[in-house]
């Protein structure tokens, strides 16, 4: 399986290069591609047409080849030379932004202490609180939350993994590509204030997150770097981990979600299947001895595309432990699997199946290429795209963040097949298109389908 690009938008020859401004450096995004963080030229093609107001040019008929205003006033000491004062075009505005302008639902977890759902919005920077029986009716065009965090004190970015003290009601929280901080809120906090407490966390890409209460220790998916690192579960700023979980033999590969098994000492963790090998690099340096190896120590050429899986650990392994088993192959239908709940009382495993638009259920005993026990998708689900599952043991429900189309959505917790939910919290009007944007980079323009191509 070959990842897919999250946004394929159509649009006009003219206005692209104000677009691409948006996402990124447009001189290695249009001339080069990028190989080992340096670019390379691919072509070069003339402009059909420029807008005048880009550059001037001297009069024709000069002596010399005209030359850019710029590249005078850099000469301003030859003789001869123009004195115009460049035209400043950094004020300038773009001919039309592709934003979406509501939040886009990632990570959930609920509260069962305050009966409340809390909701990471990726698209928008928050983390947004609702009453657990917030119902969003079809009159109304979104639900406000009764609580939000976000803003630059708050430090949150693409934050993709949530967590929420049982006892306090405190909320953990991961960013991801750009902010290596997991923050930690109080429940009386809101608004854009700074959290109470903040760990720095590996420069790979943390995701998923989850807390062994009774040993207090923290378990945190490192996505670039292929690794588990456990911390305690109170650790703050530079404390070190553990223990760490990362090489070959532990096959994870791009993990993205992980949740625990206390009870029979398991966690499981899903894998997008993209990896490259390791290994200790001269005079790096690092925080401790457990801190993972990150891409200086990534061997040339090893970079390749493993299936997606679902890798079973023990929950004390570390350094380079093979899982006790995996569900992986074709039966398994994992498609950017990403969000993880496990149900320890009927021993099932629940699987946010990002591009299948579906939820799957296996086995918690699963192994290998095996089917799921049983399949919640479908028009009537409102399943779309979904990152984030939480299984409501409690309430018996089954809670699913909706990255595709602005909704939570909720339902019994056996529900399967192309069913209903009970209720649902929309954060946009009915009919508004999720763009899901999430970090876009480089762009690409096919010229010949007069499409802007965005991967995230």
């Amino acid at each position: 399986m070959k990842p897919s690009f999250r946004l394929r938008a159509t649009i006009g020859s003219v206005g692209v290069l104000a677009a691409i401004s948006l996402t990124g450096d447009l001189g290695k995004s249009l001339a080069g591609s990028y190989v080992d963080g340096e670019a390379r030229l691919v072509s070069i093609a003339p402009l059909a047409a420029m807008d005048p107001a880009m550059c001037e040019w001297e009069p024709a008929g000069a002596s010399a080849p005209a030359a850019p205003s710029f590249l005078n006033q850099q000469a301003s000491g030859a003789a001869g030379a123009p004195s115009r004062t460049p035209q400043d075009l950094s004020q300038r505005k773009p001919e039309r932004m592709i934003r979406d302008p509501y939040p886009s639902f990632s990570a959930i977890t609920v509260d069962h202490k305050n009966d409340e759902v809390i909701l990471s919005d990726q698209n928008l920077f928050q983390i947004l609180i609702y009453d657990r029986m917030t119902n969003t009716p079809p009159t109304a065009s979104f639900t406000e939350p009764k609580r939000v965090l976000g803003g630059d004190k708050t430090e949150i970015e693409f934050q993709v993994g949530l967590y929420v003290d049982p006892v306090t009601g405190d909320i953990y929280g991961t960013n991801n590509d750009t902010v290596n901080k997991m923050v930690v809120f109080s429940r009386d906090q809101r608004g854009n204030v700074a959290p109470k407490r903040e760990l720095h966390t590996p420069n790979g890409r943390s995701f998923g997150i989850a807390v062994d209460e009774a040993k207090e220790e923290m378990f945190i998916v490192i996505q670039r770097d292929n690794a588990v690192v456990v911390f305690p579960k109170y650790a703050n700023e530079d404390d070190v981990p553990l223990r760490l979980l990362q090489g070959d033999r532990t096959m994870l590969a791009d993990p993205h979600d992980i949740v625990l098994d206390v009870k029979n000492n398991l966690m499981y963790v899903t894998n997008y299947g993209p990896t490259s090998t390791t290994r200790a690099a001269s005079g790096l340096k690092r925080k401790s001895d457990t801190w993972p190896l990150s891409g200086e120590s990534v061997i040339p050429g090893s970079g390749r595309y493993d299936e997606p899986s679902i890798t079973v650990h023990r929950m004390d392994a570390t350094g380079n432990t093979p899982p006790v088993r995996m569900i992986q192959g074709p039966k398994a239908r994992l498609n950017w699997a990403t969000g993880l709940s496990l149900d320890p009382e009927r021993g099932e495993l629940y699987v946010a199946n990002d591009q299948g638009d579906e939820i799957l259920v296996f086995d918690s005993t699963a192994n290998g290429d095996v089917a799921p026990k049983r399949i919640l998708s479908g028009p009537k689900s409102l399943i779309k795209n979904p990152m984030g599952v939480y299984v409501d043991l409690k309430n018996d429900e089954l809670w699913v963040a909706n990255f595709g189309n602005h909704t939570a959505t909720v339902y019994r917790r056996d529900a399967s097949g192309n069913t209903a939910p009970l209720r649902l919290i929309r954060s946009a009007p009915t009919g508004s298109r999720a763009l899901m944007l999430g970090n876009p980079h480089p762009v690409a323009y096919d010229s010949s389908r007069d499409e802007i191509l965005v991967p995230n």
